[in-house]
């Protein structure tokens, strides 16, 4: 019970608020929990692949100097500063592109790879001719005219060229002509000691398509495979 008294003196008793009319305190257990989540690995994965994607279509589109980062993020539909926490500078970038587009489809061309009693005249046309006209096909040779184009002005693109696409590329070229020359395939050791022989067409092939003869393109592909003929001395 509750006692109130009235300013003419008389006490009024209301009845005490019963336990059901109270309302109850929420203990700390039952507080609501807010949980964050996290990105998961399958979208940072996603994300990170448009990044990439984006960026592959800025650079063949645009060139190294007249591609900006503003640009990759809306292609890719993402925020500039995004693109930041996957790749520090515009160069790791380029890296990350050459890495996916151009290394990757390498990766086959290794002499370990070679099945058992294979030749490795035959094992070169089934890896190496395939990948050529593949990156061919798909104009992925243009990566590599953005890097003749602008590797005077931006050092850092031929060195990412040179260390993750031209020297492992040399040491596997090199590898497969010591096992020619042990197997007889070949009589010297003249394309162990000079393994640019074999990939010289792809890079005369871009070249002469990109610089020197826009109009009448040439089959890089097929150069490719004459230098294979006469290597091999099949001409």
């Amino acid at each position: 019970m509750c006692h109130i008294q009235n300013r003419k003196g008389l006490t009024l008793v209301l009845p005490a608020k019963s336990r059901m009319d109270r309302k109850p305190k929420l203990a700390l257990r039952d507080k609501p929990v807010v949980r964050r989540r996290g990105t998961s690995p399958e979208k940072t994965a996603l994300t990170r692949q448009a990044i990439v994607d984006a960026a592959l279509s800025e650079f063949l589109e645009r060139g190294f100097a007249n591609t900006a980062i503003e640009t990759v993020a809306k292609r890719a539909g993402v925020a500039k500063g995004l693109i930041y926490r996957y790749f520090t500078t515009k160069e790791a970038l380029f890296s990350a592109v050459v890495q996916q587009e151009i290394v990757n489809a390498h990766l086959d061309v290794d002499d370990a790879k070679r099945k058992a009693g294979e030749k490795v005249e035959d094992f070169l046309r089934r890896t190496l001719v395939v990948t050529i006209h593949a990156i061919e096909k798909k104009s992925r040779a243009e990566i590599a005219r953005v890097v003749i184009a602008e590797g005077a002005r931006f050092p850092a693109l031929v060195e990412i060229y040179r260390r993750d696409v031209l020297d492992p590329l040399l040491q596997r070229v090199k590898r497969l002509a010591l096992a020619a020359k042990q197997s007889g395939e070949l009589s010297d050791d003249r394309l162990y000691k000079n393994p640019h022989l074999l990939l010289a067409p792809i890079w005369a092939g871009i070249v002469i398509n990109k610089f020197l003869d826009r109009a009448n393109p040439v089959d890089i592909g097929a150069l490719f495979e004459m230098q294979l003929d006469m290597i091999f001395a099949k001409v």
